[in-house]
């Protein structure tokens, strides 16, 4: 079968270029859509050359120019977003034109998260809801009949297994380490690489038309005292456990103002609340990414771990 060609929006991003490497990779014709600035910014710029080099077709454009938009649409047969959450709604108007072109086989929108309809509690205290925002897209998606994939991969190892879900150290703690709750909660972890091999595997993939994929790699999955064993082992080491309670928890979020309390309220959300694991992965509407996909290889948070001591 013929390999679709995927657009990728947001490919100078963490995720994004993980996304377009992954596409390139699986041998699919590879386009991204980069703004104007990305060319004289030296990291995005490297990305795209590196990009470019490997096989990418580099198109000009934003979220907020229709006609780049469509022009790019028009070129493919599946469109990825991988948007920061500040642009999440400016995903609407890329909607609009995939609707209008109307050949799209696929459309992936940007979540890449916790499932935004199963969080318990998506409102920071400030009045914040971090999760409106997918949930209004993912909805908008539905009501205009568009071929999609909604791809749910909870955490991102690089951004909570360094500090071992310790908010505001970028180090794992080698003497102290704060439980929240009764650290029996489990949490998902998934490196962005493998992310992004798990999503490009479904554009073509029947299977995950119209489906939620869920990753929950067996080896992936840990409460917060397992991910504190598991390192204690790994620095032959035992840390002070310091406790914090969900009550307290929640008073640190209410007396931080956002953004500075987003990572307090991602931990609450996920390791006491357990907005990762709560629910089963349940058909039609929901499919298991690994179990769909054995072949494919990922790290597993033991290995991540190992990179640190």
């Amino acid at each position: 079968m013929e390999k679709s060609k995927i657009l990728v929006i947001g490919a100078t991003g963490n995720l994004g270029y993980h996304l377009a490497e992954a596409s390139l990779q699986f041998c699919h014709p590879t386009f991204v859509l980069v703004r104007h600035s990305a060319f004289s910014h030296p990291i995005k710029a490297q990305k795209l050359h590196s990009l470019s080099q490997a096989g990418a077709t580099i198109l000009e454009g934003s979220l907020e120019d229709e006609a780049s938009v469509a022009e790019a649409v028009t070129l493919v047969d599946v469109v990825i977003c991988a948007v920061q959450a500040k642009q999440i709604l400016h995903q609407k108007l890329l909607i609009r034109v995939i609707k209008q072109v109307g050949s799209i086989k696929r459309f992936i929108p940007s979540e890449f998260g916790s499932d935004p309809t199963r969080v318990q509690v998506s409102e920071l205290v400030d009045g914040y809801n971090f999760y409106a925002a997918k949930v209004e897209i993912r909805r908008l998606v539905e009501a205009e009949c568009i071929p999609h994939t909604f791809i749910s991969c909870n955490f991102f190892m690089s951004i909570c297994l360094p500090s071992l879900a310790q908010p505001g150290l970028d180090a794992p703690p080698r003497d102290k380490v704060t439980i929240f709750g009764d650290g029996n909660t489990k949490a998902v972890f998934m490196k962005e690489s493998d992310v992004a091999a798990f999503t490009i595997n479904t554009v073509d993939d029947p299977r995950t038309l119209n489906k939620v994929l869920y990753l929950r790699p067996p080896g992936n999955v840990y409460s917060l005292n397992e991910l504190v064993e598991m390192w204690e082992i790994k620095i032959g080491k035992k840390l002070e456990k310091l406790h914090v309670s969900e009550g307290e928890l929640l008073q640190k979020i209410k007396g931080t103002s956002f953004p500075a309390n987003r990572e307090m309220f991602f931990i609450y959300s996920a390791f006491i609340k357990g907005d990762h694991t709560y629910f089963d992965i349940e058909p039609p509407s929901g499919v298991n990414g690994t179990q769909l996909y054995p072949h494919l290889k990922y790290t597993t948070v033991s290995e991540f771990l190992d990179t640190l001591v």
